[in-house]
């Protein structure tokens, strides 16, 4: 019987691939990620039996059926896999690119080159989709992959990676471009967190329990992809229709995503009028205001404290009136995630002030924050939303995946 291997001996050989791939050619690697787009779609029957067996075990405990949702593949799902990678391989490759590069006074040329980071880490919750996602991305990036994902779904992420993996050896790169740890204990997850011997960069992607967990227990380098407790301020100034438009799809395209908006703040002066308009819209939203928003809503529940602070992932939209802008700046620099943040204005002024103050990852003006993901920033896929300021913030694409070195080139120099 194969004894299963430790953490740290998935670590080493992540470690060891990462130095092969750092040296593959753009081609090498599109090629593999092209072949691994193939299969996935071949291994269809596969991997939506190995999923029956996750959704069927959450089905049984009870699970909500918004997680099921995200946990469940399905043909489409899988071909949407398929297609991320092969939108992958079409994307530029970041590795070698010069950032920029200078000549000094005693004749020492220097530059600076993107490279990969090395491994790449990633603990990731109930969507086996992460699986084939996080690992294009590492792979086109010249990163190894060392994958954690939850015990809901690990029969889905055994499969998928089984098949990645046996991608990756057709196209002449290492099957351990990707590691899949498959011990989901707590235990194992506090082990991986901290192999500092091998991972270069931690990216969880989940919860706050996750969050929490990586907060306390992690010991290498990480990049929080944090909550989305996203806000919509219609300023006095704002084209209601435009921000009734807004609010909505902020809300309701996809609620159970970081960058959907989680509260709804109206400048009083507008209030009255926008906020009758804005509930009929939202019909199907559960909404909770404070006194105010309630005096012209009475039909709306009480908003607690929490709900100022809480992602809701749901259907579900705090509503609160505000004074001015300062108390909008002032109520999102309480209980924002530094995730994103929009106004809706005809005032220049208003816009200039709303994003020179608010501290968010990303500042909307006049749109939606479903805005705020790699793609339709024009990154193509991204690994994360990162909230906090180092190395990387927003959506984290391909270049957030790499760091820079400096080549020093001499023609026998020595300092005096």
């Amino acid at each position: 019987m194969t004894e299963t291997p430790t953490i740290p001996e998935l670590g080493r050989r992540a470690k060891a691939a990462s130095r092969l791939l750092a040296m593959a050619s753009t081609a090498q690697k599109d090629d593999a990620l092209h072949a691994a787009a193939g299969l996935l779609v071949d291994r269809t029957a596969d991997l939506l039996a190995a999923n029956a067996e996750d959704v069927g075990r959450a089905e049984s405990g009870g699970v909500s059926p918004t997680v099921i949702d995200r946990l469940r593949l399905s043909e489409a799902r899988v071909a949407a896999m398929s297609g991320g990678l092969r939108q992958v391989a079409g994307l530029a490759d970041p590795v070698g690119e010069v950032l920029d590069g200078w000549v000094r006074p005693n004749g020492l040329r220097i530059s600076r080159v993107r490279v990969p980071l090395g491994v790449v880490a990633i603990i990731y919750e109930n969507r086996p989709n992460v699986t084939s996602d996080a690992a294009g991305l590492c792979l086109k990036s010249g990163n190894a992959a060392f994958l954690r994902g939850s015990s809901g779904a690990i029969s889905s992420n055994i499969a998928i990676a089984q098949v990645l993996r046996e991608a990756y050896v057709k196209a002449d790169l290492p099957a351990d471009a990707l590691v899949l740890v498959e011990d989901t204990s707590r235990e194992a997850a506090v082990a991986f967190m901290q192999q500092r011997d091998t991972i270069d960069c931690l990216i969880p992607r989940g919860g706050p329990s996750l969050i929490a967990s990586i907060l306390e227990n992690a010991t290498v380098p990480y990049v929080i992809d944090g909550d989305g407790n996203c806000h919509v301020y219609v300023d006095v100034d704002a084209d209601l229709d435009m921000a009734c438009r807004i609010i909505v799809n902020a809300k309701t395209q996809r609620p159970s995503v970081c960058n959907a908006a989680e509260t709804l703040l109206v400048h009083r002066s507008v209030a009255s009028e926008f906020l009758p308009e804005a509930a009929r819209a939202l019909e199907g939203v559960e909404l909770v205001g404070d006194d105010a928003a309630r005096a012209i809503l009475p039909q709306v529940g009480l908003a607690t404290e929490a709900d100022w602070a809480d992602e809701f992932l749901d259907l579900k939209l705090a509503v609160g009136v505000v004074d001015s802008i300062d108390d909008a700046i002032a109520h999102i620099a309480r209980y924002g995630s530094g995730h994103s943040e929009a106004i809706v204005t005809r005032s220049l002024a208003a816009a200039d002030r709303f994003t020179h103050e608010v501290d968010a990852a990303a500042v909307v003006v006049n749109a939606s924050t479903r805005f705020v993901d790699g793609e339709e920033f024009g990154f193509g896929a991204e690994i994360g939303i990162s909230t906090q300021k180092l190395h990387a913030r927003g959506p984290m694409g391909l270049r957030e995946l790499t760091t820079a070195k400096y080549v020093v080139r001499g023609e026998g120099q020595t300092r005096g």
